[in-house]
């Protein structure tokens, strides 16, 4: 799924029309009054109730917040260390501007459209708001780690794992959601990770199997989104006091979940979008009355980052004003909380085996895939070892120490290769974005301006080479598909589902 659009009922095709849809769903939905603001650009509508609880709240500092709605939304990409480099910058292609807790994240213009970009295919960066980078930096997840993303979709707090892990550790990245956790996995794919496993299971299943296996844990809380009114519209009318307590209640049972698969010593970060306390403060102080071997722990802050607040919640636990809030009206980003948690005891040597009730990921024989080692052997130059296994005729490579997948609902378990015929291989485009010009024997460079970048994603042929076979193609040097050359013809192996028109 390259992308998801907002549906909206036939007929609302203007901007009044649609505007006045928005206001008429307030009327009737159950959110009861709202406030209106002036954006220029439409209406935001925010729920009173909302609007008073954050006047509660926010006291003196409640003018300039409601203010940051009238300001546009910030936008940012966070560039592929496997993929892009200080060049990217130097460049120019973008107008960008540095986010601070994040060495590889850009703030970018509303005018640069990153998204309708070459690179972008290629898994040169990923889109992502600025704030959504903050609690990936605070997991200080680090090479070899066995690392779980326990609520991954879209793939943006994931693929920024793995570029920390660069390549070496498993990560496990899990949604509950079966078309979402789809969308994480192209996303893993897009970004050229190699050493993830997606999955699509409950917290409760996955908690089964890993028993305190795991270094490090991210989990980013469904909540009730306040933190996105100002990009989603959608949210607002979502929302409701209820619907702020169903989701604190359900973070209970998934942190609950997260903390008996974290190994002594290891680190969770929990973090929500939203501003309810009930959802901030108020489940970290439960989880915590619930699990004394865990604590805050009292991380470093950048400019416009604030602390929690112990006075929003009954009962706050220990170290509460040790967590973090990022507020929109204070920084350049959204809004969001999060909360830097470690287990007691001694982290054992990180990236180590420990029990899995399916034991790890059992592999085939290299002689058992022959048209796989004809294809490495005549195609690619560099490639990395690991454990070989088939799902049907799809061969996988599967990271060293990966839990087996028997039992489990896995969409992407480790390196697609390809797939594997009785007599021939034929190479997946994950595998593709995976490599370099200097991995392969055979490839061929397309200028990220150029027409046949653009005839190239939109699955047409390109003039070939002498060079027959399967070539890699790449755009300014980087990996984004599969072509095959025969005779004067370069046949196009981009992903049907995949093809745009720029």
């Amino acid at each position: 799924m390259r992308k998801l659009l907002r549906q909206t009922p036939a007929g609302l095709n203007t901007l009044s029309a649609r505007t006045r849809f928005w206001e008429l769903r307030s009327i009737c939905g159950n959110m009861g009054k709202t406030e209106n603001l002036n954006k220029g650009t439409g209406i935001k509508m925010l729920p009173e109730k909302f609007t008073e609880r954050m006047r509660n709240m926010l006291g003196a500092e409640y003018e300039a917040f409601m203010e940051s709605f009238s300001e546009e939304k910030y936008q940012a990409l966070r560039m592929n260390p496997q993929k892009a480099d200080s060049d990217f910058v130097n460049k120019k292609i973008f107008h960008l501007e540095q986010v601070d807790w994040e060495p590889n994240g850009y703030r970018y213009e509303a005018q640069d459209q990153p998204g309708k970009h070459p690179y972008h295919e290629a898994g040169r960066y990923y889109i992502q708001e600025p704030s959504a980078m903050a609690p990936v930096h605070y997991l200080d997840v680090q090479p070899g780690d066995k690392v779980l993303d326990l609520c991954a979709a879209p793939g943006g707090k994931s693929t920024q794992i793995a570029a920390a892990m660069s390549g070496e550790g498993i990560l496990v990245s899990n949604e509950i959601n079966a078309a979402r956790a789809k969308i994480l996995s192209l996303n893993v794919e897009r970004m050229g990770v190699r050493n993830a496993m997606v999955t699509n299971e409950t917290p409760e299943k996955l908690s089964g199997f890993f028993e305190a296996w795991f270094d490090r844990i991210l989990v980013d809380a469904p909540c009730s989104g306040e933190g996105m009114f100002r990009k989603n519209e959608e949210a607002c009318l979502e929302w409701s006091p209820e619907n702020v307590m169903m989701c604190a209640e359900r973070q209970k049972s998934i942190l609950d979940c997260a903390a008996g698969m974290l190994a002594p010593g290891g680190r969770m970060v929990y973090s929500t979008c939203t501003f309810a306390p009930e959802e901030d403060e108020g489940s970290i102080s439960s989880f915590l009355h619930r699990h004394t071997d865990f604590h805050i722990l009292k991380v470093d802050s950048f400019q416009g980052m604030s602390v929690g607040h112990p006075e929003w919640i009954s009962d706050p636990a220990p170290g509460i004003e040790n967590t973090l809030r990022l507020w929109p009206y204070l920084l350049k980003g959204e809004g969001h909380f999060l909360a830097v948690l470690e287990r007691d005891g001694e982290l054992r040597q990180r990236g180590s085996c420990s029990y899995c009730p399916n034991g790890l990921q059992k592999g085939i024989r290299e002689k058992d895939c022959k048209p796989w080692l004809s294809f490495r052997s005549t195609f690619l130059q560099n490639f990395p070892a690991g454990t070989l296994f088939l799902y049907g005729e799809q061969l996988y490579l599967a990271p060293a120490g990966m839990p087996s997948t028997d039992h489990l609902k896995v969409l992407r378990p480790g390196l697609h290769l390809g797939t594997l015929k009785k007599d021939r291989f034929e190479p997946s485009h994950a595998l593709a974005l995976t490599l370099k010009p200097e991995d392969v024997r055979y490839s061929m460079d397309l200028a990220s301006g150029s027409p046949e970048i653009k005839a190239f994603l939109n699955g047409q042929t390109l003039q070939g080479t002498e060079n027959a076979g399967w070539n890699l193609i790449t755009v300014d040097g980087y990996s984004i598909g599969w072509g095959k050359c025969a005779g004067k013809i370069m046949k196009n192996h981009y992903p049907k589902g995949l093809r745009i028109s720029f």
